[in-house]
């Protein structure tokens, strides 16, 4: 993709989520208009958050912050959509559920993790000077112990239908419909959060405008479709951005 298109510079971004009854982490890795930006965070279930920007790599098939974890990534075929936005589109490609093998170091405690509990969100674009979304990512089991994983947002890729609205069955991706959101982040659609913890920026300089927060935290309820959850754990996420 090229550097800028219709008038807007390229935005990318790679990001890893576990997601884990005892410990959630995230690892990022943007660029904006080619700047680098980047982070990490690792939640625990009695409201520890952990946070850095130093010491990230974070590429296909693994995630590395130093000191922190060594992750090494197991990704399924993606599923990908292109949208319009503003003047120009935007592309995005989904992955869950992920195996992770690997450690992470945190709070004071070691975790070795060895499972599917991963998610992986790869996007690019040129977006609209103004971009708002509401999103929704995690795993879990339903009550009759089918594995499953969600990507629910709206605000961006959200068409009544190819969109990216996905929910996994046993690894099976299908779209599903809309799912209103929560004004607060409690819930969207059928499913409701117990929040750990919340990542939070806020910014605002001449040219560049930015609210974000993300709560890590327990899932409940129902996915699309009626599949009730025995067991969740992913992020709600508000961002809203000039730039």
């Amino acid at each position: 993709m090229a550097p800028l298109r219709a008038g807007r510079p390229l935005k990318r971004w790679r990001y890893l989520g576990v997601y884990r009854p005892d410990v959630m982490l995230c690892v990022g890795d943007a660029r904006v208009a080619g700047v680098p930006q980047r982070w990490w965070a690792v939640a625990l279930p009695d409201g520890t958050l952990i946070e850095g920007s130093r010491g990230v790599e974070l590429s296909a098939g693994r995630a590395l912050v130093r000191g922190v974890l060594d992750l090494r990534l197991e990704e399924p075929d993606g599923m990908q959509v292109v949208s319009p936005h503003g003047r120009s589109y935007i592309w995005t490609s989904k992955h869950a559920p992920v195996q992770v093998r690997g450690r992470v170091s945190a709070g004071g405690r070691t975790f070795d993790l060895d499972g599917g509990d991963g998610f992986v969100d790869e996007s690019a674009g040129y977006h609209a000077r103004h971009t708002a979304w509401r999103w929704s990512a995690g795993v879990g089991r339903t009550d009759d112990g089918r594995r499953v994983a969600w990507n629910l947002v709206d605000g961006v890729h959200d068409a009544p239908s190819s969109s990216e609205r996905t929910v996994w069955i046993d690894g099976e991706p299908c779209e599903v419909p809309p799912q209103a959101f929560a004004d607060d982040l409690s819930s969207v659609g059928g499913l409701r959060i117990r929040e750990w913890s919340a990542r939070e920026s806020s910014m605002n300089l001449l040219l560049m405008r930015n609210s974000y927060r993300q709560p890590f935290g327990e899932f409940s309820g129902e996915l699309p479709g009626g599949l009730r959850l025995a067991e969740g754990y992913g992020v709600m996420e508000e961002h809203d951005v000039r730039w």
